[in-house]
């Protein structure tokens, strides 16, 4: 079988494989076509929508911590750990 890529195409998936990702550009074809073959309800992420509709309330009620301020809990918190 012949398949035709675009310029595009091959160049992200010699990207992927030169960054690890796939030990050869057929794999990571391999690997996408397993994923399109699975059963289409496994990729329906209507599930997440109330998880989504939380987060975002608690982000409009101001309920979150910068990425700086984890930064400083995580480090502190390694401290006590060394």
């Amino acid at each position: 079988m012949t398949i035709t890529l675009t310029k595009k195409q091959q160049d992200w998936l010699e990207a992927e494989v030169a960054a690890g990702h796939f030990a050869s550009v057929e794999e990571a074809v391999q690997i996408a076509i397993a994923e399109l073959m699975r059963p289409v309800d496994t990729r329906d992420l209507s599930w997440a929508k109330p998880y989504i509709d939380e987060a975002r309330a608690s982000l409009a009620r101001g309920e979150f911590v910068t990425l700086d301020e984890f930064n400083a809990h995580v480090d502190e918190k390694l401290k006590t750990l060394r």
